[in-house]
């Protein structure tokens, strides 16, 4: 796979982990939150399987993995942390995803919605991914048309996940995270993932409950 970040190290880890926890925490106290409401997930697409170990021993518990395949295989490997499913969801991949993600976070499509019902148990948990920018081409559903896609989810949704227009500027993200809040918070849904290396501060003043933090803990 291009671009991975291979041969991490345990001190490495765990010194971006101890910043981006503490900015977390300088973040919620902005906002008068409790710092143990936010969720670190460490996104994990460009960490080869052998170097998971590592990432364990410098105290991460969750990841968060983009492509099914790479799902499958790095969550069949270390059942010991928990996984979620973080990437574009491509329907067919559902069936592949489910034995191994407590929470998928990019459900956008009446497709991915059929296969839920047809593979799903009980205790699927999805996340709707909203395309709150309003961006072309871009995956996530319409502000407007998520009440009708709440109706028809056949397993529990417990929020929504969001990825605004790329910015240098992290506060340039603050609008779609306020947007994403405040709909989340019209449907009575108390899970937004939203917030990535570059913006997750400004996610957490905003509301994030889940964070998807990559570079930032492993010093590229």
């Amino acid at each position: 796979m291009a671009g991975l970040i291979a041969g991490v190290e345990v001190e490495t880890v765990r010194r971006g982990l101890e910043r981006v926890r503490a900015e977390i925490a300088e973040a919620a106290a902005r906002a008068g939150r409790d710092p143990a409401e936010v969720e670190l997930l460490a996104a994990v697409k460009y960490i080869p399987l052998e170097d998971l170990p590592t990432l364990r021993e410098a105290g991460l518990t969750l990841l968060g993995e983009n492509r099914a395949q790479e799902l499958e295989a790095k969550a069949s490997a270390h059942p010991e942390f928990r996984w979620h499913f973080i990437g574009q969801l491509q329907s067919r991949k559902v069936k592949q995803i489910l034995p191994y993600a407590e929470l998928i976070h990019s459900v956008a499509s009446d497709s991915a919605l059929r296969q839920l019902e047809k593979h799903g148990t009980p205790d699927t948990e999805i996340l709707v991914e909203v395309n709150v920018a309003g961006e072309e081409g871009k995956a996530g559903i319409a502000p407007d048309d998520l009440p009708a896609f709440l109706e028809r989810a056949p397993v529990r949704v417990s929020g929504l996940m969001t990825m605004p227009p790329f910015s240098d500027d992290p506060e340039d993200s603050r609008p779609h995270f306020a947007a994403l809040r405040e709909l989340a918070a019209a449907h009575g849904l108390t899970r937004l993932s939203m917030g990535t290396s570059q913006d997750f501060a400004v996610a957490v003043e905003e509301g994030a409950t889940l964070l998807r933090v990559g570079t930032r803990l492993y010093g590229a």
